[in-house]
C-alpha cells in the first residue's frame, strides 16, 4: 500500500445519532454502530474512505479528523513535532489493525497518523 494516503476519517459529533443520520442520508453512507463504543463504522466501498462516526466527550472534541498512512508512526509523529506540531493524542495500538496517534498541526488542525 502507498504511504501518506488518505486512510480513515473520524468524525466525532456533539450528537453522534443526528451526525449518523445526516451523512447516511447526504453521501448515502452504510453505517455500522458498535453500541459499546458508541461508534459506527461506514462500511466502505469503491468510492467511499473509511471511517467512523463517534460521539463527542472529554476526551473527544467535535470535530473531524482525516488520519494518513505512514510508514513509521513513531518517526512521522516526531518529524511533525520538529516542525512544530504537538501531540494530541500519544501512539497507541489497535489490536489486530495498527497503531494511530493525533497532532496538532501548527495552526492548530488536528492530524491523525496511521500505521498499518
Amino acid at each position: 500500500m502507498d504511504t501518506n494516503h488518505p486512510a480513515w476519517i473520524d468524525i466525532t459529533a456533539k450528537d453522534a445519532d443526528a451526525s449518523r443520520a445526516f451523512y447516511a442520508q447526504l453521501f448515502g453512507w452504510r453505517l455500522q454502530v458498535i453500541e459499546s463504543l458508541n461508534y459506527a463504522l461506514i462500511d466502505p466501498d469503491d468510492g467511499t474512505l473509511p471511517g467512523g462516526i463517534g460521539q463527542q466527550d472529554e476526551t473527544r472534541p467535535a470535530g473531524v479528523v482525516t488520519y494518513f498512512s505512514v510508514p513509521d508512526l513513531d518517526a512521522s509523529l516526531a518529524r511533525a513535532e520538529e516542525l512544530g506540531a504537538k501531540t494530541a493524542v500519544p501512539p497507541w495500538e489497535v489490536p489486530g489493525l495498527g497503531r494511530m496517534a493525533v497532532f496538532l498541526d501548527p495552526d492548530g488542525n488536528r492530524i491523525g497518523l496511521w500505521q498499518d
